[in-house]
């Protein structure tokens, strides 16, 4: 090849490039709002639900405004009773906050909307690591219920294989979930001095262990990390197993 189409072709790689370094060298997000601007762009090539699996389109609404959609006849999902916020992506915090809110003398003060003013808590509430895309109904169900063993609950939500008991305060992730929820929970924990139940502790160390990093978990990481400037450990050491 000549040095003329040889530079030529640099040229038109160029743009890319740049806009590629611009997506993701902009620096850790300082608020839940700007966290999610972010997660949008982390998963703009992976635009799947965390749970169900559920693909989901960028959409206008009549008055300007862009918003996720869910497409739920694609995964199968059936609404258990919350139609309109079944239709909409909510970006769920793997580790509520009111799970690590409420380890914040601020929450106990005036609960969430209190704890705006504290530094520590608005770090941990847009930490990218701990943010996934899910059908508002699924996020909106779970609450700030702990993950558990659901095996006598009933298919919920189709063929979304994601089960919750409203009297114990229990959730059920699907299966191949399980690794990256107790990666994201022993990170939080670490990185931000939390305590977790011994329950807990025993629970997420023995889904690490058991449930390997997936392809998409390993490029979300890489992305995640350049955004915040620091890695998961948990999920690195998984990494170097696999």
């Amino acid at each position: 090849m000549s040095k003329a189409p040889f530079k030529k072709l640099l040229l038109l790689c160029l743009p890319l490039s740049l806009s590629l370094s611009a997506t993701f060298a902009e620096g850790a997000p300082s608020s839940f709002y700007s966290a999610k601007k972010m997660a949008a762009i982390v998963y703009k090539d992976q635009r799947q639900t965390f749970y169900c699996n559920c693909p989901f389109t960028e959409v206008t609404d009549n008055k300007g405004r862009k918003k996720l959609v869910p497409d739920l006849k694609k995964c199968g999902y059936q609404v258990r009773k919350q139609e309109t916020r079944a239709n909409r992506i909510e970006w769920e915090h793997v580790m509520p906050a009111w799970v690590f809110g409420h380890q914040r003398q601020c929450w106990q003060k005036g609960g969430r909307k209190n704890c705006q003013k504290d530094a520590t808590f608005r770090a941990m509430e847009a930490d990218l690591f701990n943010l996934v895309p899910s059908v508002g109904e699924v996020n909106g169900d779970r609450s700030n219920f702990s993950f558990g063993d659901l095996s006598y609950i009933p298919d919920m939500y189709g063929k979304c294989d994601f089960k919750v008991d409203f009297k114990t305060k229990r959730a059920e992730p699907p299966e191949e979930k399980r690794g990256k929820i107790a990666r994201v929970y022993l990170y939080m924990a670490d990185k931000y001095q939390l305590k977790l139940s011994s329950q807990d502790k025993k629970l997420y160390s023995a889904w690490n262990n058991m449930y390997p990093v997936s392809t998409w978990e390993a490029k979300r990481h890489k992305r995640i990390s350049k955004l915040m400037g620091w890695e998961n450990p948990y999920t690195v050491e998984r990494m170097s197993r696999n």
